[in-house]
């Protein structure tokens, strides 16, 4: 993996992501992203999960405190640091691997469920990764996703605001045009200019493609579709955090839940 240019930059970011993800500023993550992502999760409860693309671990032990036995993977050495020390802090049980989701280090049929938290959107082999993530999932578990939403954050699309500065819509972008590691250079806005001088900027490989190329990847690994969910802001939501008022207007993740044929299993071996 060390040639691998994806890995590259997500180590690189690593470090400063995870200082800044745990002082609270990647507000859609935590006000959004993944409180929707936990509403729309099935019961997990004495089941064995896997994270994959499980950064920093920060999702990971929401997980393990919700009852499953949680697993995660990232292919950056820092992250997987982080999620270590994290576990020897305040143990949950959880196991973390450092491997390539293109390539589990796990038997057939090993898990009940399987999660990514906006990480299958970087990966430079998407079928790759859904076919591995099918392999170790026992029959009649599931996968679950999220990622950015296809038809809202393509490169190139922006927010649309009135004189007054409040969104009222988004352009597409460049929707049709799949990517295959265009870079982009972002931090997280909600952080303040004087953390921000603190860390170098994110660089991260976009690998973006149209919402049905996403499902017929799904559907081509073996999945069975199960359900779709496109997260929006309440009012109350942005009163709280202001930054996601331009998801009352569109959404801008995507949330996929799909199965594995089978006899869904009740308990964990």
């Amino acid at each position: 993996m060390a040639d691998n240019p994806v890995l590259k930059r997500w180590e690189e970011n690593a470090e400063s992501w995870t200082v800044l993800a745990r002082a609270g500023y990647d507000v859609y993550r935590d006000f959004l992203n993944t409180p929707a992502f936990l509403t729309f999760l099935p019961s997990i409860v004495g089941l064995k999960g896997l994270d994959i693309g499980c950064g920093e671990a920060g999702n990971t032990r929401v997980l393990a405190g919700k009852g499953a036995k949680m697993f995660g993977i990232d292919f950056a050495p820092t992250f997987i640091r982080h999620a270590r020390e994290a576990e020897q802090h305040t143990p949950l049980d959880i196991e973390f691997h450092l491997a390539d989701c293109k390539e589990l280090p796990f038997a057939q049929a090993s898990f009940d469920f399987a999660v990514a938290f906006m990480s299958l959107m970087d990966v430079d082999d998407l079928d790759r990764a859904l076919d591995e993530a099918y392999r170790v999932l026992k029959p009649g578990g599931f996968l679950q996703f999220s990622i950015l939403h296809p038809c809202f954050t393509a490169i190139g699309s922006q927010k649309i605001c009135d004189e007054n500065g409040d969104p009222i819509g988004r352009s597409s972008g460049k929707y049709f045009t799949s990517c295959a590691g265009e870079e982009q250079s972002w931090t997280f806005g909600a952080a303040p200019d004087d953390i921000k001088a603190r860390h170098a900027k994110f660089i991260t490989p976009r690998f973006h493609q149209p919402i049905s190329s996403w499902i017929n990847s799904v559907i081509a690994a073996g999945f069975e579709l199960e359900a779709l969910q496109e997260p929006r802001a309440t009012a109350a939501e942005v009163e709280v955090c202001s930054d996601l008022a331009d998801n009352l207007i569109v959404p801008l993740f995507l949330h996929v839940r799909a199965r594995k044929s089978g006899v869904w299993p009740a308990t964990t071996d």
